[in-house]
């Protein structure tokens, strides 16, 4: 039993969450993708190629399931205060690079597969074409908030996400329906409206983008981005579903560098060597030290 065995070795690697869907295109999003481009409210950081974004088959040719994999990294930790100037890093930039981690474990979980079965496939942690928060919806691991992330009943939203490309033959999972219902204090709570209410929204005014972003930021946008150094977390920290969920037990996403915050002017004085001793760990640091100064000085 295939599925099982996946199931019970995620379990053994740590992983928080699994699911599985198959490999049919995901034609329900296309013209949102569509709808996007055509109003140029797409990100630099996405691929172009719609078909790309939605078709598994363009990525790992014969692809019949998809293993989707979640860690929590809502790790149970509060800083001390300090008396710096600080700048704000979401969770998501607190402890080690969740790229490394998540495909760590998901490479791990590939090789004990393949010591059992012959099997092609492909691993991603965010820098695979598709859009992985549908693959996640479709595959059982949660289902979409209002604020477009995927909320799942355990460990609510603060979730990394990956996923396998398999040319096996798994049992799929159902989906989740959504539980928002008359709920909008994400929307309300967001500092630059960038979230619709229909489980949509408008990326490029996301504080989350804004943060990362190399093109010039609008001077009425400057003010709303506050003290926040790198994305955002103010849509999930209102978010009922994260009260009184499971914990984070990944030590690896405590902040022990960071404190979870950034010093903004020991930043602006830094230099490239000090930078990457410091911060070159976390997961905002694939964007630069310049980007980052550009977000103190804001």
């Amino acid at each position: 039993d295939i599925k099982r065995f996946i199931i019970e070795k995620s379990k053994e690697l740590a992983i928080d969450i699994i699911g599985f869907t198959n490999a049919e295109p995901l034609n329900d999003i296309k013209g949102y993708l569509e709808y996007r481009r055509d109003n140029n409210i797409n990100t630099e950081f996405e691929e172009a190629d719609i078909d790309l974004r939605i078709d598994p088959n363009l990525t790992l040719p014969d692809c019949k399931s998809i293993i989707v994999l979640a860690m929590s990294y809502n790790v149970d930790y509060k800083k001390d205060k300090s008396d710096i100037i600080e700048g704000s890093l979401s969770r998501s930039s607190w402890g080690r690079d969740y790229h490394n981690v998540l495909k760590e474990k998901i490479e791990e979980l590939s090789y004990e597969l393949s010591k059992e079965i012959d099997f092609n496939y492909r691993c991603f942690v965010d820098t695979g074409p598709l859009v992985d928060r549908e693959l996640a919806k479709k595959a059982g691991i949660g289902y979409y908030g209002k604020n477009c992330s995927i909320i799942n009943k355990e460990y609510g939203s603060f979730i990394f996400i990956g996923y396998i490309l398999t040319d096996l033959d798994i049992d799929t999972q159902e989906e989740l329906e959504d539980n928002c219902g008359d709920c909008n204090l994400c929307i309300k709570a967001c500092p630059t409206g960038a979230l619709n209410g229909d489980y949509t929204m408008n990326p490029r005014i996301c504080i989350s983008y804004l943060t990362q972003t190399k093109e010039i930021i609008a001077e009425e946008l400057l003010e709303k981005m506050g003290n926040k150094i790198y994305c955002c977390d103010t849509c999930q920290l209102v978010c009922p579903k994260n009260k009184g969920v499971k914990k984070s037990r990944h030590i690896e996403f405590i902040p022990e560098n960071t404190s979870g915050i950034i010093d903004i002017e020991e930043l602006l004085s830094m230099s490239n060597r000090q930078f990457e001793e410091k911060y070159g760990s976390m997961a905002g640091s694939w964007r630069g030290k310049n980007i980052l100064k550009r977000n103190a000085i804001i």
